[in-house]
């Protein structure tokens, strides 16, 4: 298992909203694709973190990685990982 922190959050014209969390060193990631009237009707919140397993998460381009790394360490040292975001 690995702890990834929420990094990004896109939308798109199709109603979609993106949530990439990556790992604190940026190399790796997980995205989630929700639409948005599926996200008003979750009664669980959008949280600063969350488990994956390790055979789910897929490389970062390494352009991103950096950007991707700076952003997972500052939410890990602002946020507890079950904190609504």
């Amino acid at each position: 298992m690995a702890r990834l922190w929420l990094v990004e959050r896109e939308y798109d014209d199709r109603n979609l909203i993106s949530f990439v969390y990556a790992t604190t060193d940026g190399t790796q990631q997980l995205r989630k694709e929700l639409s948005a009237t599926l996200l008003q009707q979750r009664s669980e919140p959008i949280t600063a973190a969350i488990d994956a397993d390790e055979d789910d998460l897929a490389p970062v381009d390494p352009d991103e990685q950096s950007r991707y790394a700076t952003e997972a360490q500052s939410v890990a040292e602002s946020h507890d990982p079950d904190d609504p975001i």
